[in-house]
């Protein structure tokens, strides 16, 4: 008997705590989803990729050789852009990146060199923070990176967005965004297809901007939905 009320009691909870999160899971989803728009590619598109990246001043952003930036209080980061190499911090753990020569990234925690299993998975986890992290940082500035696709979309309000799509690089190839920007070709905010984000369209805002030592423009906060991503710290030097 007290087993057989133990599993009703732990049913309940379950029930209690997953139900809720359930129903608000299938309002977010039938409220934000939407299917990935159409576009064109070719001049048009890429036009507007210029126009965006003349309005972020991306010959200030190609001429800073080193980044320092704190993302959701969890990874710091330094980045000497010039030299293609990141150290990632976290927790005890530093993990210096090479990202032109992944044979030479190095784990260390409290300072003392980690090989084997365990510096193997300490480095990917540093890659895979880096590759988001530095994301939500720098997007903007990406729309001509390899293996990128390009695509001008009709929004329902006449204007147009900017349809960027990864065939390659990055820990999830194949994801899309599409940007909206203000008549000046400055970044608002974007939409979201991801392999990661159940709900497919999701927007996440780019408003709130620094302007570093060398001149680049760098996001201090994103929100998405009722979640604020923060990024702090940010140094950007020649």
């Amino acid at each position: 008997m007290k087993t057989k009320k133990t599993f009703k009691i732990i049913a309940g909870v379950i029930v209690f705590f997953t139900l809720p999160s359930l129903l608000f899971f299938v309002y977010l989803f039938f409220k934000y989803n939407e299917p990935l728009p159409s576009g064109i590619q070719g001049k048009n598109a890429d036009d507007l990729a210029y126009k965006m990246l003349d309005a972020l001043d991306n010959d200030a952003y190609e001429n800073t050789n080193y980044i320092e930036w704190t993302f959701k209080n969890r990874h710091h980061y330094k980045w000497e852009k010039s030299k293609n190499l990141c150290t990632v911090f976290w927790e005890d753990y530093k993990v210096v990146l090479n990202l032109n020569n992944s044979t030479l990234n190095k784990a260390y925690v409290h300072g003392f060199t980690i090989k084997g299993d365990m510096g193997k998975e300490l480095i990917n986890k540093a890659i895979s923070y880096f590759n988001n992290d530095s994301f939500w940082l720098v997007a903007p500035y990406k729309v001509f990176d390899s293996g990128t696709e390009r695509r001008l979309v009709k929004l329902n309000d006449g204007e147009d967005g900017l349809l960027i799509t990864y065939t390659s690089g990055g820990s999830t190839p194949g994801d899309s965004y599409l940007w909206l920007l203000d008549t000046n070709g400055m970044p608002k905010s974007f939409k979201m297809w991801t392999s990661i984000l159940p709900i497919k369209g999701l927007e996440a805002s780019w408003t709130d901007w620094t302007i570093t030592e060398s001149g680049a423009k760098l996001p201090t906060l994103h929100k998405l939905l009722f979640i604020g991503i923060d990024i702090t710290d940010i140094q950007g030097t020649k």
